[in-house]
C-alpha cells in the first residue's frame, strides 16, 4: 500500500533501503554463529570490508587520497568503530543477540548525554527524559538472570562507543569534506590498524589459536564483511540520492527488530528471555519512536 502510492522514483530506493535494514539485522545472528572472539572477529570483518570496498570504489572511479590531517582523523573515527563492534559482539556472546541489539538501542540515551558534552552546547531536558524512558527499559532487561548482566554491559558499552562514533563522525566530515564511501574506506583502515596494535595484547592473555580461522568462521566472515556490511551501506548511499536522511534512520529502527525474530526463530532464543526483557524492548522502541517523531516534525 505503501510502496504503491509512491512514485516510480522512490519506489526502487525505498527497496534498497529495507533491502539494507535487512542485510544489517543479520550481522548479530552472525556474530552468534562465528566462533571467533570479538576482537579477532572484527579484526577480520574490517578487513574483507576494506578490500571489498576498495574495489568496489575502485571500479567506479572514485577511490582517492585525501590530506594526511584528514586521514588521521578519520582512522580515529574507525578506531571507536572498530571498539564498538568489538564490544557488540562480545555482548551477544556473553549473552545473546536479542540482548546485543536491545542494548544498542539506548544509544539515543548516551547521544543526549555526550552531544552537549563533545560539542558544547546546551543539553535538551525534553531528550533526557525521552532517554530516561529507554533507561527504564534496560532496567527492566537487567532483572534476568544474572548471567546476563555482562552481556547487557558490554552491549551498554557497545551503545556509548556507537553514540560517541556518530558525534565525532560528523564533526570529522564537516572538516574534511570528505563523501561517505571515502570516509568508511579510511575508517575501515583505520580500525583494522588500531586492532592490528591490540593484537599483540589480546595473544598475550587468550592463545594465540583462537585468532586462526576455520573454514566455516573463513566462510562466514567473508559474508559479514561483504554482503552484510558493504552492501548495505552502498544501498543506503544509493537510498540517500533520492530519500532523505529522516527515512533513512526511520527504516534502520528496523534493524533490532529483524535482528530479534532471526534470533527468536534461528535460536529459539525468546524461551530464554521472559516478560520483562518484552516490556524493556516496548519502553525502548516507544523511546526511539517519539524522538524520531521530534525530529521528524523538525
Amino acid at each position: 500500500m505503501i510502496i504503491a502510492s509512491m512514485s516510480t522514483r522512490e519506489t526502487r530506493p525505498m527497496i534498497l533501503l529495507h533491502t539494507a535494514v535487512f542485510l544489517a539485522g543479520w550481522t548479530g545472528i552472525l556474530g552468534r554463529v562465528i566462533s571467533l572472539d570479538g576482537l579477532p572477529l572484527v579484526w577480520y570483518r574490517m578487513m574483507v570490508s576494506v578490500v571489498v570496498l576498495a574495489l568496489v570504489l575502485a571500479l567506479m572511479g572514485r577511490l582517492h587520497r585525501t590530506g594526511w590531517a584528514g586521514i588521521a582523523m578519520i582512522a580515529g573515527c574507525g578506531a571507536i568503530l572498530a571498539v564498538h563492534w568489538v564490544a557488540f559482539y562480545a555482548s551477544i556472546q556473553a549473552s545473546n543477540v536479542s540482548i546485543g541489539v536491545a542494548c544498542i538501542a539506548t544509544s539515543c540515551f548516551f547521544t543526549t548525554v555526550l552531544d552537549p558534552l563533545v560539542n558544547r552546547k546546551r543539553m535538551s531536558w525534553v531528550e533526557v527524559f525521552i532517554s530516561f524512558i529507554a533507561i527504564l527499559g534496560v532496567l527492566l532487561i537487567f532483572s534476568l538472570d544474572v548471567r546476563y548482566r555482562l552481556g547487557i554491559g558490554l552491549g551498554l558499552l557497545s551503545a556509548a562507543l556507537y553514540s560517541l562514533f556518530s558525534i565525532v563522525n560528523i564533526n570529522v566530515a564537516r572538516k574534511t569534506g570528505e563523501d561517505s564511501a571515502t570516509m568508511l574506506l579510511y575508517e575501515l583502515i583505520g580500525g583494522v590498524l588500531f586492532l592490528t596494535v591490540l593484537m599483540p595484547f589480546y595473544t598475550e592473555f587468550i592463545p594465540a589459536g583462537s585468532i586462526a580461522l576455520n573454514r566455516q568462521d573463513g566462510l562466514w566472515i567473508l559474508l559479514l564483511g561483504s554482503v552484510f556490511t558493504i552492501l548495505p551501506f552502498l544501498f543506503q548511499l544509493h537510498a540517500l540520492r533520492t530519500l532523505s536522511a529522516f527515512t533513512v534512520n526511520l527504516a534502520y529502527n528496523l534493524e533490532p527488530v529483524y535482528s530479534i525474530a532471526f534470533a527468536a526463530l534461528i535460536f529459539g532464543e525468546h524461551r530464554e528471555v521472559g516478560f520483562s526483557f518484552w516490556l524493556g524492548i516496548v519502553l525502548i522502541i516507544i523511546s526511539v519512536l517519539i524522538q524520531t517523531w521530534r525530529v521528524g516534525r523538525r
